[in-house]
């Protein structure tokens, strides 16, 4: 039962079809679909269908935003999506690839169903594939022409590769109102592989740099302490910061690395540090909720984000844990891939190959034994952020565009 909406009887609804997304409240899986839906659910009526995972509800509200889980396996097999996104899941268990049959079309029919029962006035499908798949195939099999607005978030578009994957890529943003990624390298991606990028727009995902991520007090941050936030994935690069501690506690002895996250690499990068016999310094702090991430961010004196492609072409899409990092006045060493200049434009901030050992040792460094510089680099950085990817910006930018492509369509 749709819940009593308070904007009146007639409320703008937006079916958000997402793949990961928080499975209860205070999940410390990735959450920043979830972030844009409770923002533009304070103006509209805005469902989320996403897949269900063992411990979660099947229908509730959260934070303002109906959300409505599919099944699309037992629960105690529902393990594509989490700990570490449908990639990377697949690589480490390639047998999972027999639940996405039933993951793709469980989707489909929970769409169709929604779309057929519901008025809806725009999707917005989160990821080229499968969303904004399912979400052409809703108007062709429903028989209503429902708008959408299809945002690609990285791994959809680099790591999903070869000729049937870029057609349907190509299907989709052909049949899309519009089609937003998250930077400017992005962008230059969908047209090196041919795909039609008039409707293509650069459009971020934000940060709370209003209330959550902001500067603590004076004092707070640790002189030695390096930070890692993230999923313990591939293209997070994690391993080659391990390379370069070492070198680091040989400048500075005193120093330590604390790692927030999880995912599937854990286990080899514990083996690595036992290897490296760094288990003194090197802190598993496991899953951390977002909302004790800033309390991390102001104790570092450094964040960590030494981005890499990944082997299977997968590499970031923006890197929003540096601008959390910014937004609490952390100084942060960035791997230099693509997305990062969306977020530290050439010559601003310390972006290096973490594959140069020394030359990412170097950088964190020159950090730890600099720390006023340091800090004045991401105070101007956090003004520059604060006018680009606070939610208040984003959330009106995606608010526009939903409304913009529904006045297309003829009312039904």
């Amino acid at each position: 039962m749709m819940p009593t909406s308070p904007y009146g009887l007639n409320p703008f609804n937006i079916l958000v079809l997402a793949s990961t997304y928080p499975r209860w409240a205070k999940d410390p899986e990735p959450g920043f679909v979830h972030e844009l839906c409770k923002r533009l659910a304070l103006e509209h009526h805005v469902i989320v269908l996403c897949p269900h995972a063992a411990g979660a509800l099947a229908t509730e509200v959260l934070d303002g935003v109906e959300v409505v889980r599919y099944r699309y396996a037992p629960e105690s097999w529902e393990g594509l999506v989490n700990n570490g996104g449908i990639v990377n899941n697949l690589r480490q268990r390639p047998s999972m690839v027999l639940l996405l049959p039933g993951f793709v079309l469980s989707q489909l029919w929970g769409a169709i169903r929604l779309v057929r029962s519901r008025r809806i006035d725009a999707i917005h499908a989160h990821w080229l594939i499968p969303q904004g798949l399912i979400a052409a195939l809703v108007s062709l099999v429903s028989g209503r022409k429902t708008p959408f607005v299809v945002t690609s978030h990285g791994a959809d578009l680099y790591a999903l590769r070869g000729r049937l994957m870029n057609f349907l890529k190509r299907f989709v943003v052909k049949r899309a109102e519009a089609v937003t990624v998250v930077s400017d390298a992005m962008q230059l991606e969908m047209a090196r592989l041919k795909i039609e990028t008039t409707a293509v727009s650069v459009q971020p995902m934000g940060v709370d740099l209003e209330s959550r991520f902001t500067p603590g007090a004076e004092g707070e941050r640790s002189p030695d302490e390096i930070l890692f936030v993230g999923r313990l994935v591939e293209k997070k690069g994690l391993n080659y910061l391990l390379d370069a501690m070492p070198l680091i506690r040989a400048a500075r002895p005193s120093v330590c690395l604390r790692i927030a996250g999880f995912g599937p690499e854990e286990a080899a990068l514990r083996k690595q540090v036992d290897r490296m016999q760094l288990n003194g310094f090197v802190h598993f702090l496991g899953p951390v909720e977002q909302a004790d991430l800033p309390s991390l961010y102001r104790r570092a004196a450094v964040l960590v984000a030494p981005f890499v492609r990944a082997s299977n072409g997968d590499t970031e899409g923006l890197g929003l844990v540096v601008v959390e990092a910014i937004g609490c006045h952390c100084p942060v060493v960035v791997g230099d891939v693509p997305a990062v200049k969306n977020v530290i434009p050439d010559g601003e901030g310390k972006v290096v190959s973490p594959l140069d050992t020394e030359a990412l040792a170097n950088a964190v460094v020159d950090i730890l034994e600099n720390p006023k510089s340091a800090f004045d680099s991401v105070m101007k950085a956090r003004l520059r952020l604060s006018q680009q990817l606070s939610w208040s910006v984003v959330v009106t930018g995606y608010s526009a565009l939903l409304r913009k492509i529904a006045d297309r369509v003829p009312l039904r």
